[in-house]
């Protein structure tokens, strides 16, 4: 880990560092960042375990690079970070560290909940925290959808049974049926599909269901057939372009039969 923190400052050295790492900020960092954590999910989902250790130093490298800019600035420094979360989770493991005891998984989860409900409203400046607060917007839209979601729920505001949620996405689909008439208003036709998506999201959740792993599977799928028909169509030294919609669809149909038949 020293070794490690020494690269970076010597990176981040203004008369021998590195031109590019010198130029960066915590704005320009954190798109890498996020690319590197959705790195590590598909390591995992692929079951690449060799990979999974290259993702995880070049996601450790980004909490690295986070604290030598923050040290710089005399903010505070790596070090900091490790007590903060080594204090944490001191903090909310009580049956682990401390007398506190639980029976199972489930009340564990309630304490933990109950734990950081407690810690929101002490780091919140408001009289009456929410219930939402600490929800970063910078989540990619679905994380965020379901977060907010079980944040809700945990106050009872949440549908008692699947059959609502699935009215509810009825519901969505028929407003986004009416704002897509002849003369649609863009504006509105984007809400009504992020209410529909919204309600999706809801839907996985009382599945039991992660719509973003669900959402990449289901984009891995329509790769993995598209690249199928092209396949197929370059074969024959033709070009999908060239092929109207029936030839198309009847296409994609053989390709997804066949996949679904192999599986």
């Amino acid at each position: 880990m020293e070794k490690l923190l020494e690269i970076m400052a010597r990176l981040r050295d203004p008369v021998s560092g590195c031109p590019w790492d010198q130029e960066q900020t915590y704005a320009s960092i954190s798109p890498h960042t996020i690319e590197e954590a959705y790195e590590v999910a598909d390591a995992i989902e692929r079951g690449d375990l060799d990979e999974l250790k290259d993702e995880l130093g070049d996601l450790l490298f980004q909490v690295v690079f986070y604290a030598q800019l923050a040290r710089e600035q005399q903010v505070f420094d790596f070090e900091d970070i490790v007590c903060a979360i080594s204090e944490k989770m001191v903090r909310r493991h009580p049956h682990v560290f401390a007398e506190a005891q639980v029976a199972d998984v489930a009340e564990q989860t309630q304490a933990w909940e109950r734990q950081k409900a407690a810690e929101r409203k002490l780091r919140s400046r408001e009289e009456s925290p929410s219930q939402l607060a600490g929800v970063a917007r910078a989540l990619p839209a679905l994380v965020r959808a379901e977060k907010l979601q079980r944040r809700a729920a945990k106050v009872g505001f949440d549908w008692p049974a699947v059959v609502g949620v699935l009215s509810k996405v009825r519901e969505e689909l028929a407003e986004v049926e009416a704002e897509s008439g002849p003369s649609p208003d863009p504006e509105k036709v984007r809400e009504e599909v992020g209410d529909l998506l919204f309600s999706c999201v809801n839907l996985a959740r009382h599945l039991g269901v992660d719509a973003e792993t669900a959402l990449r599977g289901a984009n891995d799928k329509f790769e993995h057939r598209f690249r199928a028909m092209e396949q197929r169509v370059l074969n024959k030294e033709w070009e999908l372009s060239e092929l109207d919609q029936m030839a198309l669809d009847r296409l994609w149909d053989q390709v997804k039969q066949e996949q679904v038949r192999d599986a």
